[in-house]
């Protein structure tokens, strides 16, 4: 819980990781992809908030708990996972039973995510349905872009996504995570476009897709999708420390989400561990839309549309229960586009 000039901020951390990237776990590639990362944390963290490269590469346990819990103002954090085996033969990247085993250890802490890959086909979905039995995992992360052999990527569209998917309904699982944002050397940049969202999320109305980044560097091509589909929600990771090295940035890109998508479908992410969220958190409530005619179109950051992106959004689509002083005192719908708000029949 984070309170600033009186008002309180129940934050969910909806996406954030708990990586093992150290040498002895990674090949070339993993390395490539883990110094991309840093290269991240470097350029767009404040000076302050950079770490040594060693704890980047593994933070330990101690490290996540105070960075998200102790002082990050973090109440709830959605684990996220990201195996790429290819890159990190040893014992995967960010794997499910990594996470699972920390969030059985703090369950009043975390709600843990898990993970499928169509191109496992049939054993997959065996493997996904043992995933759910063992783990108990509430919603999945998809990598479309991560390589499996001589494959460098999959589409949400593909056929045995389609099955995956539903599997995914049949076994009560209802969010799904997209990673759909900047690429991360040495996958490629197509693997993450936006494009087979819409596809996805029309055909499976039962399931809420929650898009990564944004769809970033892809906002327009996301928010023209999101605004069609309304069980496309769209998560802030990435998008977040633009508040510090480009604000005027950042207040295009949440500007253009609040009027195409309205304040119910953003959440708040981390990244955790390319960025703490402290300072993500405390800048964002602090954040107000520059002055100047190009900003004047935007919808003014309340405080109610912060509470909301911050955590009741997340907490309200994973079924978190939030204390009743850091609830809404109404629960009126957002201010996105009118399309949004149609159903899918009446379009």
């Amino acid at each position: 819980m984070y309170e600033k000039d009186g008002e309180k901020y129940f934050v969910v951390d909806e996406h954030m990781h708990y990586w093992d990237a150290s040498p002895e776990n990674r090949n070339k590639y993993g390395e490539g992809f883990i110094n991309c990362f840093y290269d991240y944390h470097r350029n767009l963290s404040p000076e302050e908030w950079v770490w040594p490269k060693e704890k980047f590469d593994k933070p330990s346990e101690e490290d996540l708990m105070r960075d998200l819990f102790e002082e990050g103002h973090v109440d709830k954090a959605i684990f996220a996972p990201t195996h790429l085996m290819d890159f990190y033969p040893d014992h995967g990247f960010n794997t499910v039973e990594r996470n699972g085993e920390l969030a059985r250890k703090y369950p009043d802490k975390f709600i843990l995510n898990g993970s499928w890959d169509p191109r496992y086909e049939e054993k997959g979905l065996e493997a996904f349905e043992r995933q759910v039995e063992e783990w108990g995992v509430k919603g999945v992360k998809l990598y479309t872009a991560e390589w499996k052999g001589d494959s460098k990527g999959w589409k949400l569209s593909d056929p045995w996504a389609y099955r995956y998917f539903e599997k995914s309904v049949e076994l009560g699982i209802k969010n799904v995570q997209v990673h759909k944002g900047p690429t991360i050397w040495p996958l490629n940049r197509d693997s993450f476009d936006v494009a087979d969202v819409d596809e996805a999320a029309s055909s499976f109305p039962e399931l809420n897709f929650i898009v990564e980044h944004v769809g970033l560097p892809r906002l327009e091509d996301f928010c023209w999708i999101a605004t069609q589909e309304p069980n496309v929600y769209g998560g802030l990771a990435v998008a977040m420390p633009f508040m510090h090295t480009r604000p005027r940035y950042f207040a295009k890109i949440i500007g253009e989400l609040l009027y195409w998508i309205g304040e119910d479908r953003i959440m708040f992410g981390s990244d955790y561990a390319i960025w703490s969220p402290k300072w993500l958190v405390e800048g964002f409530v602090d954040f107000q839309m520059p002055e100047g005619a190009e900003f004047g179109e935007y919808a003014e950051l309340t405080p109610d549309i912060k509470r909301k992106i911050l955590g009741l959004n997340a907490a309200s689509i994973y079924g978190i229960e939030v204390p009743e002083e850091l609830q809404m005192a109404t629960a009126d719908q957002g201010t996105g586009f009118d399309v949004a708000e149609k159903p899918a029949a009446d379009r």
